[in-house]
């Protein structure tokens, strides 16, 4: 390409750009970072985020404005491992753990989205921003913790952890786990930042594995706890503080499903938020799986959003389009 061709494409596309143009929020799972099975070498995070990267470069080439968010569950998983390698360094809790994440993905996904940018001849500016998601502190998951973190380890090694005050679990057989509380989200403390950005048209990345999980305390400040946000929870908060036009959940299976994995299994099309909320109450959706996402998408429509889709990372465009994934709709 010429360098008049490449001004002439990247004027067009930054052009396109306006407030008028849709704003999609997009959460992207675990698989767009690291997939069943691999190792989680740089190289193979890396190839994964290019992959994800060519995605979401087509939808800005089509004219959408786009703020993306991500998991970072393996990631952090990763962190702990470390973190317990050796008493020489001292072990850092799950809200910095958060952060180290968010800024290793980020770095990931920036670079790799620059030069992807480049590659197809437009340009845009893109940035990362460390994110904190205010939970709080009255919310239920903290008198009973339920959400796994970290490898698996020994019984010996969890009754240590337990006589020091920390919450583990027998997981089916498998070892022991520490559990941490998954509280739901309530404000994104960096959202002025991010719709600043976002209006200038710069592609962000934020609110990575929900958001860095903080409390405020009576006098205003913050304090970090242990925690795990959903991201997917996180990303609803996200998308309805921006005023999204669309929230979609980009994941490793094509729609969301009743029956799921059974002879009667059926993939869902468009439903309007009743329909998605009946189907919620008949337990079509697993709590560990597809459970958080459809609830996600639920309260962003309820809230105003004009609609929320579930759908493949390789459907990006037609999901967008309503020709892929369950799109959930108000009434």
């Amino acid at each position: 390409m010429s360098q008049g061709a490449r001004r002439s494409v990247s004027e067009n596309v930054v052009g396109g750009l306006g407030v008028d143009k849709e704003l999609v929020v997009i959460a992207l799972g675990g698989n767009a970072i690291l997939q069943p099975g691999q190792r989680g070498t740089a190289a193979e995070q890396f190839e994964n985020v290019r992959q994800t990267c060519r995605q979401i470069v087509s939808l800005l080439a089509d004219g959408y404005r786009v703020v993306l968010t991500h998991g970072n569950g393996p990631q952090v998983g990763n962190i702990l491992i470390q973190n317990g390698a050796t008493e020489a360094v001292p072990a850092m809790p799950m809200d910095i753990c958060g952060a180290e994440s968010q800024g290793m993905i980020g770095y990931m996904m920036q670079q790799t989205m620059g030069n992807e940018l480049l590659r197809r001849g437009m340009r845009m500016p893109v940035a990362s921003v460390v994110t904190q998601t205010i939970v709080s502190v009255e919310d239920q998951a903290f008198r009973k913790p339920t959400k796994p973190v970290g490898p698996f380890y020994d019984e010996g090694y969890a009754r240590k952890k337990i006589e020091a005050g920390e919450t583990w679990i027998e997981d089916a057989g498998r070892g022991w786990r520490k559990v941490v509380p998954s509280p739901d989200p309530k404000e994104i403390v960096e959202l002025e930042s991010v719709r600043a950005l976002a209006r200038d048209s710069t592609l962000v990345i934020c609110t990575g594995g929900g958001g860095i999980p903080v409390v405020r305390e009576a006098d205003g400040t913050l304090r970090g706890v242990e925690a795990v946000i959903d991201k997917d929870l996180g990303g609803q908060r996200l998308a309805t503080g921006l005023e999204a036009d669309v929230f979609m959940i980009l994941t490793d299976v094509s729609a969301a499903a009743i029956n799921y994995g059974k002879p009667d299994q059926k993939w869902l099309g468009k439903l309007t938020v009743q329909e998605a909320r009946a189907l919620q109450k008949e337990g079509h959706f697993k709590s560990g799986s597809m459970g958080p996402k459809v609830e996600a998408c639920c309260r962003f429509v309820e809230a105003g959003g004009k609609r929320a889709v579930i759908a493949s990372l390789t459907q990006a465009l037609d999901a967008l389009a309503g020709k892929a994934g369950t799109q959930i709709v108000p009434a």
